[in-house]
């Protein structure tokens, strides 16, 4: 009992910084929450939690927000991604926790990298696709879905609030359907719960913190919020990978 209390503690903070990052980047609340709930209970109920949580987060702002949703595009991409999931299932259920920490921060940095050069996605459907399977997969890996759905999004030249607001219906849908594979696959166990509990208890906070910086913040401050948010979790993601190893 005493340990799962201490885990629902590290979740509260967690998950505040969590939810404050994706109230001003739109996204990252998986990017942050990961790496470093997965130094505590491990990257595999890190995924699971931290889906969990970004769900929840998705679900309040997409409500708040239901007229700025490119619905057309958030449909597309929350189709796509389901088709992806199933191979980032297999990943999560069979990897180590090594191998998988390793492929989180793998993950992050390529993002960073194609982020950081502005490279700009093809705008077709194709484009928008195979952004969508990846999301999916990466979903279902690693809890963290956001770079591929992010260049999709930056593609298609979203304002900072349409880009919010979409990516949060996208996340929502996406993390329905990854919640609901995960119970089936007996990964919601204890540990994974006493973690979700601290986040639902430190979410509210983080996102009206966020909430109020994002009002302040003009579409370059957007970026680089976005980019440094992803050096940052990189970093941590790689670090894992060398106290574990």
């Amino acid at each position: 009992m005493t340990e799962l209390l201490v885990v629902a503690g590290i979740g509260v903070v967690v998950f505040l910084l969590a939810a404050l990052a994706q109230a001003v980047s739109g996204f990252g609340s998986a990017l942050v929450a990961v790496p470093l709930l997965a130094l505590a209970v491990g990257p595999s109920t890190a995924v699971v939690a931290a889906t969990v949580i970004s769900m929840v987060i998705s679900a309040r702002a997409w409500r708040r927000e239901p007229s700025e949703v490119d619905l057309p595009l958030a449909r597309t991409l929350t189709v796509a991604g389901v088709l992806g999931m199933p191979c980032g299932l297999l990943v999560l259920t069979r990897a180590d926790d090594r191998t998988l920490t390793l492929v989180v921060a793998v993950a992050l940095l390529v993002a960073v990298a194609l982020m950081w050069s502005r490279v700009v996605l093809p705008t077709g459907r194709r484009s928008v696709w195979a952004s969508g399977v990846t999301s999916g997969l990466l979903l279902t890996a690693t809890g963290m879905n956001g770079p591929p759905l992010v260049l999709s999004l930056q593609a298609a030249g979203l304002p900072p609030r349409r880009f919010r607001a979409t990516l949060q219906a996208v996340f929502c849908g996406q993390g329905a359907v990854a919640v609901t594979a995960f119970a089936l696959t007996g990964q919601l166990h204890a540990t994974t719960l006493a973690a979700i509990a601290g986040g639902v208890v430190g979410l509210p906070a983080g996102w009206a913190v966020g909430n109020r910086i994002f009002q302040r913040l003009s579409p370059e401050q957007f970026r680089s919020i976005v980019l440094s948010g992803l050096v940052v979790t990189a970093v941590v993601a790689l670090g894992n990978v060398f106290v574990g190893a």
